[in-house]
């Protein structure tokens, strides 16, 4: 039985053989849309896996070699060469949208051989060595469990004491030897160890506990499990005219008919999702590269109408070319839901019933929203991006396991931290909202607070925020404001705002959106 398809194979098998992720690429590919090549090991193979004890057979091993061998024609670049090197993401993939709770690996085939044959084929080392040093820290993560903290403070040290010309080579030696110190292990050489030991991990990350806590939290079988999507890299940190970005194809917040997301130059796709970076609006890449924008716009359309749903976007920009990384359904709020198929009803995409089934499918306490007392005059901490709608109020968290302690003792909590990440899954549940110094509208926590109807502000950069004293600061022109954990604050996940204390509400109103439609 055959568990390993190339994209163009996959006609007539589901998605829950192929995953979500894995089913949508290969529709798009065949649409004619800009995909890079790959193929999809199913949840077949990962049912398999698990009966065996979680050993990955030889049979898949050699099915998995035999796919890696057409994509190498494909590409024209080979899997662990010293020249003209192909190098693959291994990206889950289960049958319902998990975002964020499982792994992914990029860069993979990258070792001392082959780092020096991209940097030659490129012109760049110093964009080959980021992208190893990427791997390194990738891999030791999720394959050899070394804390990331780990990783952060060793790389923190390296730029400090070496130049900018060295830092990369010893950021590579220090993740290497950290990672051996750590595991007792190395990471192999060998390209073939490296990917069937990637899969592993990503099979193995179905059974983690961020992915168990997001499948109770939505009622997911544990039956399910994952596919895994192994696909030749595209490279957005490349230069300037290259990125990455995430693009809506409506406005997950209100429902409106706009392209809605972020770009950020020469970066890869996990720096815009995992926040620590704040990326640009949309308007960037129409300004810088507008018949990029134009072709992304035509593609976005092209993917909606076939899809028949508001998507959520992946892509790379490599040397002014396009790539689509993926798409599926996109999180939206309630409100959001109940417009986009309102609109999408009157536009012919959806029949009047499949409209009306998705609007009784929302709660109608879901569709309540609630607002400030526009008189209330209170103190102004900040301003943030508003990713996720609805006002929040609480006593500031600075860690999930603290909001997970401060709720089960009744308390009301805002999590507030630098990014979130899939580990912070307890303290979002817990949390009444979230507020972030870093990240956009397309981070972690505003696609997952978005998806709990979680009012979320995110990218507050002016706020400092101190984690072993549990404070965070705010400058202002006169004075600095001090936050102390315990101390109550709003966001407005609406306007991006954030007050000091507690603000009044108005009372609950029905979004407008179902007032039109219930008239």
């Amino acid at each position: 039985m055959d568990r390993v398809f190339l994209f163009s194979e996959c006609e007539g098998k589901p998605a829950s053989m192929l995953g979500t992720k894995g089913a949508n690429l290969a529709e798009m590919t065949k649409l004619g849309l800009p995909i890079p090549a790959g193929f999809i090991i199913t949840t077949d193979a990962w049912k398999d896996y698990n009966a065996n004890f979680r050993i990955l057979s030889q049979d898949l091993r050699n099915e998995v070699a035999k796919k890696l061998k057409l994509l190498e024609t494909e590409t024209g670049k080979t899997f662990g060469g010293a020249s003209n090197p192909l190098l693959v993401s291994v990206r889950s993939g289960a049958p319902v949208s998990m975002p964020g709770m499982m792994d992914t690996i990029l860069n993979l085939g990258l070792n001392d051989t082959t780092v020096i044959g991209l940097s030659e084929q490129t012109g760049d080392e110093r964009f080959a060595e980021d992208c190893y040093q990427r791997f390194i820290k990738m891999f030791g993560k999720i394959v050899l469990k070394v804390e990331e903290s780990k990783f952060k403070r060793l790389s923190e040290k390296s730029i400090q004491i070496f130049s900018e010309e060295k830092t990369l080579k010893e950021v590579i030696k220090g993740y290497k030897d950290l990672i051996e110190a750590e595991s007792g292990k190395r990471v192999p050489d060998n390209v073939y160890d490296q990917l069937f030991s990637a899969i592993r991990a990503v099979f193995d990350s179905w059974f983690s506990e961020r992915a168990i806590v997001y499948r109770q939290a939505h009622k997911i079988s544990e039956d399910l499990g994952t596919a895994v999507v192994v696909q030749a890299m595209v490279f957005g940190n490349i230069g300037l005219d290259s990125g990455s970005g995430v693009v809506f194809t409506r406005n997950p917040s209100t429902g409106d008919r706009e392209l809605y997301g972020e770009y950020m130059p020469n970066a890869q796709g996990e720096d815009l999702v995992a926040g620590t970076r704040t990326p640009g609006p949309l308007s960037f890449l129409y300004e810088k590269f507008p018949q990029i924008y134009d072709q992304l716009a035509h593609v976005c359309a092209v993917i909606e109408k076939h899809f028949r749903d508001m998507q959520d976007i992946e892509f790379t920009v490599e040397k002014g070319r396009l790539y689509i990384l993926q798409t599926r359904s996109g999180k939206r709020t309630p409100q959001a839901a109940v417009k986009i198929a309102f609109d999408m009803y009157k536009e012919g995409i959806l029949s009047k019933a499949e409209a009306v089934k998705i609007v009784r499918s929302v709660p109608f306490q879901d569709l309540l929203v609630q607002q400030k007392d526009p008189n209330f005059k209170g103190e102004v901490l900040t301003k943030g991006l508003p990713a996720s709608p609805g006002v929040a109020t609480g006593v500031a968290a600075f860690s999930s396991d603290e909001a997970v302690r401060l709720k089960e003792k009744g308390e009301k909590v805002i999590l507030v931290r630098p990014q979130t990440s899939p580990e912070d899954i307890r303290g979002i549940l817990a949390a009444e909202g979230v507020l972030t110094t870093h990240g956009g509208i397309t981070s972690h926590a505003a696609v997952i607070t978005r998806d709990m109807s979680k009012p979320c502000v995110v990218g507050c950069e002016e706020i400092k925020i101190d984690m072993e004293s549990k404070k965070l600061y705010v400058k202002n022109e006169t004075k600095t404001i001090t936050i102390s954990k315990d101390d109550i604050i709003t966001i407005d996940g609406t306007t991006g705002y954030v007050v000091i204390g507690k603000v009044p509400l108005i009372v609950q109103r029905l979004c407008d959106y179902v007032k039109e439609i219930l008239s």
